[in-house]
């Protein structure tokens, strides 16, 4: 198999940073916002008209090096919630435009990027496991394939009817709102669980220094700091919100003893993705219907889960 095209499939996975410990770090609660004040785990990005207005919740720290030979700019983003602190930490490396020149350019170019990156190289196959899992492939798993997409609009839907008259409207409508929070929350709880913390992060970090470089320096034009959908305030959003997905994934993996080699039957994944929306209702408090076994949702994704698992001919592509 071509490893080279395992790189491409990068750029089309969702974003988060390293995991690291960090001492305690003092920053604003996020309760001093009256439209934050019930949310807790979690953020979402139309909560927050200002780049201002989201560094009054989260810690955003710019590290630069001393020279060039001890270490690589990096940024270390943290956010308290209801007593728990979750950090991400994102430095200077393969990013998916140096893939893009790579598979562009000459098989050195490619054995230099393949050199840089042999934890890639080493799991190619997960990482390919990881792209048919997140993304819909109708012709590999047939017409009406799901992905980790297709949560996220189930769980939009599954919000109670009273619940929709007293949200604010932007919140439920908008590609920013709840559906966004919940497709980083929901992709990397599975990632993590199925996989582990350290591949989602892998995965994603390399999407998030070619899709807003900018992230690592804080060297932001001001266009990029007004626009809300595609500058600094959604992506910090989007990663804090990975982080909190993956200290969820970690959750379920212990509750359900959850491995690589677990066999899917649609009732552990109804169990799991309504266990993922009780973490929603008590970070966002809302409430809402629970999937059922009999979902279309819940059946296909079980047998594709397994499917990838354990069909070594799917990892071709």
């Amino acid at each position: 198999m071509n490893i080279f095209r395992f790189f491409i499939f990068l750029i089309l996975i969702f974003a988060t940073g390293h995991s690291r410990p960090l001492p305690d770090v003092v920053h604003l609660e996020e309760t001093k916002n009256p439209k934050l004040r019930h949310i807790k785990g979690a953020l979402l990005s139309t909560r927050f008209k200002s780049f201002e207005a989201l560094k009054a919740v989260i810690k955003i720290e710019y590290f630069y090096p001393e020279s060039v030979s001890k270490t690589k700019p990096l940024v270390r983003i943290s956010h308290r919630s209801n007593g728990h602190l979750v950090s991400s930490i994102i430095e200077s490396d393969v990013s998916e435009k140096d893939i893009n020149s790579a598979k562009a350019g000459s098989f050195l170019d490619k054995a230099k990027l393949g050199l840089r990156s042999p934890y890639l190289v080493y799991n190619r196959n997960d990482i390919m496991r990881i792209f048919l899992l997140g993304r819909r492939i109708g012709k590999k798993f047939g017409e009406g394939d799901v992905a980790f997409y297709d949560f996220a609009e189930t769980m939009l839907h599954h919000i109670d009817e009273d619940q929709t008259s007293i949200i604010e409207s932007e919140d439920y409508v908008s590609e920013k709102g709840y559906i966004n929070s919940f497709n980083h929350i929901t992709a990397q709880a599975f990632m993590t669980t199925i996989f582990s913390e350290k591949l989602a992060d892998f995965v994603a970090d390399t999407h998030e220094r070619g899709h807003l470089p900018e992230l690592i320096t804080g060297k932001f034009s001001q266009e990029q700091i007004d626009d809300l959908e595609k500058g600094p305030v959604d992506n910090y959003v989007d990663v804090i919100n990975n982080e909190w997905g993956q200290e969820l994934g970690k959750r379920l993996k212990k509750k359900y003893n959850i491995d690589r080699t677990t066999y899917w039957t649609p009732q552990l994944l109804k169990d799991y993705l309504n266990d993922i929306q009780l973490y929603y209702s008590w970070a966002f408090q809302i409430s809402f219907k629970p999937y059922k076994t009999s979902d279309r949702v819940v059946i296909r994704y079980a047998k594709k889960i397994n499917r990838v698992m354990n069909e070594a001919a799917l990892l071709k592509y």
